[in-house]
């Protein structure tokens, strides 16, 4: 209400003091008459000068507060989540009909936004629970395949020792081993991202974690010309999972193993920060398409000809269960850099937007 009347009177003001003026000097010129016509002229004058002020307090009364008060309301109406709320006076063709148009097609925007918020959430959701029974319906399947797959593991290696080293079946019980292999190694990726245990988190050297996947991916490049280099850091024990932190750098490495064609260079560096480790793991192979970028971390999204797609995406649910976050950049032709972020003791990594930029930068 204070506000209502302060803005009435500065409104009324200007104009009060004005006609107050003008009766002033209208009575001072009226001096010269006799004192009953002086007096009954300057009632008049006083009058009419109300008239005007009170004419003029119910124009800005129909014309701004109803408005005003309608608009209040309105608004409140939006904050309170009925997107159907709209203003009468947008009709009117003058400024405060504008500001009422304006209103009107901000919270049919915003309408417009939350029903297409809600689809995508719906979207997801449905997505999400379509997943979830795949997921479980693949990790029954890969538990019952991989009993009959034992057997038939040990079947083939008695025909194998009981074959002749001359006979050239022996070439063929070599193939069937190693794809028995590949399909052993598909099922245990699967029920890893289907089943995944929890993380068993404990201070721990992180660059002995990194240390120990760069060595094991050495012995698998030594016939190839591809150079793995490791660059440890000076920083203090950090809360993580080996195993896990292990499994994720090593299926960094073989990823970019098999990106680079011929020559090449995988270096892997982990870095120190104030509240965060950081682990870089960049190739010089043919990189991304940029297409591909936001769909990599999916899950069963892959562009190898063998392959799941479970390996980026059991990778991030890893880092995501450390607190931490990973993050790709990627040019064709040029080579891939996968970064990641584990929090130090007290620091917690929620940085998006302006602020995923500026860490990307100081990393670059």
């Amino acid at each position: 209400m204070r506000y209502r009347l302060g803005w009435r009177l500065k409104a009324v003001l200007p104009v009060a003091l004005v006609l107050l003026a003008g009766v002033a000097i209208f009575g001072a010129a009226t001096l010269e008459l006799e004192t009953s016509a002086r007096y009954r002229i300057f009632a008049i004058a006083a009058g009419g000068a109300l008239a005007v002020c009170a004419v003029l307090l119910v124009m800005l009364a129909l014309v701004i507060q109803r408005p005003l008060v309608e608009l209040s309301r309105k608004i409140e109406q939006v904050s309170a989540g009925n997107m159907n709320a709209r203003v009468e006076f947008a009709s009117r063709g003058d400024d405060i009909g504008r500001l009422g148009r304006h209103f009107n097609d901000m919270v049919q925007q915003l309408q417009e936004s939350r029903d297409e918020v809600r689809r995508m959430y719906q979207t997801r959701m449905s997505r999400a629970e379509h997943l979830a029974t795949l997921g479980e319906l693949a990790a029954g399947l890969a538990h019952e395949i991989r009993n009959p797959l034992a057997g038939i593991v040990g079947a083939v290696e008695i025909l194998g020792r009981e074959l002749p080293p001359s006979n050239p079946s022996q070439a063929i019980v070599g193939e069937v081993q190693q794809e028995v292999r590949r399909i052993q190694g598909t099922l245990s990726e699967l029920l890893s991202y289907a089943r995944p245990r929890p993380a068993e988190m404990r201070p721990a050297d992180l660059n002995i974690s990194v240390e120990q996947a760069v060595v094991l991916v050495r012995q698998q490049v030594t016939s190839r010309p591809i150079e793995i280099r490791f660059t440890p850091a000076s920083l203090p024990a950090v809360v993580h999972d080996p195993g896990q932190i292990e499994q994720v750098i090593l299926n960094l490495l073989l990823n970019a193993i098999q990106a680079i064609d011929r020559a090449g260079v995988v270096a892997v560096e982990v870095k120190a920060g104030d509240a965060f480790a950081t682990i870089s793991v960049r190739d010089s192979g043919r990189g991304i398409a940029p297409e591909h970028l936001d769909r990599i971390f999916r899950p069963f999204f892959t562009t190898k000809t063998q392959g799941t797609g479970l390996g980026l995406s059991l990778t991030r649910r890893i880092i995501d269960q450390h607190g931490g976050r990973i993050d790709v950049r990627s040019k064709a032709g040029e080579g891939t850099e996968f970064i990641i972020q584990l929090p130090l003791a007290g620091a917690e990594l929620e940085v998006t937007g302006t602020d995923r930029q500026t860490w990307q930068k100081s990393n670059s």
